[in-house]
């Protein structure tokens, strides 16, 4: 029987996790721990709760205003000392590219602990953009003892690092969590939603924004913000624009200020299952978030991606995203040719999405399984 560590700290990396340590705690063939940084401590509860994951380990790492030093040097010691040195594992999992996946391979690494990294091979090409995640996933990659990518492109990205062994192609766990997040609404929640948000008019064409990127603060912004008023303007009798609006200050100053339409509703960040459940009644999609980018073409709605770069090319290859920026022109075109061409947007809302069908964590069950060499 295999010991394995499934580490992870943030709301993105517990929503990708969620659906492995369900998978995995189903077999008798793995003793299965959960070890949580809380670099998100409240978002980070809420996706457990949701989920239904119970943690062996909390190290609760986050302080005030801690500098990127302190907390890299400090979930090393920690994850070391309370968690690597009280038990023997056979696998730690690890998963993306926070500052705890560094830091808890590291760690693994110097126990002479093997780290299997989810979402392996996803390169934007710029160390500074993200930053620090573009390095945290360059280095875990050179620690991995298994890289399970959700598309060839980011096992390409490995081989071209020579990282050539124990790769592979297996899809994006967030799909898994998408499909168990959306039926658990169902069973459990469906009639609380609808009653919580009855300010929305879903029977107008409903268009979800999220934008919270370090990269838009600022100009950007504004020239989104700007888009979005033109939007508003040009469909009001038949759009509602919905915006949970990120606590970060550079982002929702500018948007309470400048948003200020009867048909944008500005609301308060959504927990997860509301954030799914939005987006499963929204017709499309503008966001700066990697994850959506991964989710909302299982959906089949359209995104429009509010950045200029972005390591997940392989939606705007498929046809399910577009590449739009900050570019207030490019937004407003392209959402309106959604808004009025059917065959534009059933062309994109029906293209296959390439990052999985739901079946991930079962298939990184199977692999580990087969091959007890690992």
């Amino acid at each position: 029987m295999k010991k394995i560590l499934f580490l992870f700290g943030t709301r993105p990396e517990a929503i990708k996790m969620a659906p492995l340590v369900k998978t995995f705690c189903l077999d008798f063939n793995f003793t299965v721990k959960v070890g949580v940084t809380a670099q998100h401590r409240e978002m980070l509860d809420q996706v457990l709760d949701f989920f239904k994951i119970d943690v062996d380990y909390d190290l609760n790492i986050m302080k005030p205003n801690q500098s990127l030093h302190e907390l890299t040097s400090g979930l090393i010691l920690k994850i070391t000392e309370d968690i690597l040195n009280k038990e023997d594992f056979d696998y730690v999992f690890v998963q993306g590219d926070t500052t705890t996946v560094l830091a808890g391979a590291l760690a693994s690494f110097y126990k002479k602990i093997k780290v299997i990294h989810i979402e392996a091979g996803l390169r934007s090409h710029d160390i500074y953009s993200p930053f620090p995640e573009e390095m945290n996933r360059i280095l875990t990659s050179k620690i991995a003892h298994i890289h399970f990518c959700p598309t060839q492109t980011a096992a390409d990205n490995l081989d071209r690092e020579d990282l050539k062994n124990n790769v592979f192609v297996v899809g994006n766990t967030v799909i898994d969590a998408l499909l168990l997040g959306l039926d658990e609404i169902k069973n459990s929640s469906e009639s609380n939603l609808i009653n919580k948000y009855s300010n929305i008019d879903f029977n107008k064409k409903i268009i979800l924004v999220t934008c919270h990127r370090r990269e838009n603060f600022g100009k950007p912004f504004e020239e989104i913000c700007d888009a979005l008023l033109e939007i508003s303007d040009s469909f009001k009798e038949t759009i509602q624009i919905v915006y949970p609006v990120h606590l970060n200050p550079n982002i929702m100053k500018i948007a309470h200020e400048k948003l200020t339409r009867d048909n944008i509703k500005l609301i308060s960040p959504l927990d997860y299952p509301d954030l799914i459940w939005m987006m499963n009644h929204s017709n499309l999609i503008l966001t700066d978030s990697g994850g959506i980018q991964e989710e909302a073409p299982s959906l089949g709605k359209p995104v429009l991606v509010l950045r200029e770069i972005t390591e997940r090319m392989e939606g705007v290859e498929a046809g399910t995203a577009i590449l739009v920026g900050s570019n207030k022109e490019k937004i407003v075109a392209e959402t309106s040719m959604l808004l009025l061409d059917d065959s534009y947007y059933s062309k994109i809302s029906k293209a296959v999405n390439p990052y999985g069908d739901g079946t991930t964590s079962e298939k990184i069950k199977e692999i580990i399984l087969a091959n007890d060499s690992y």
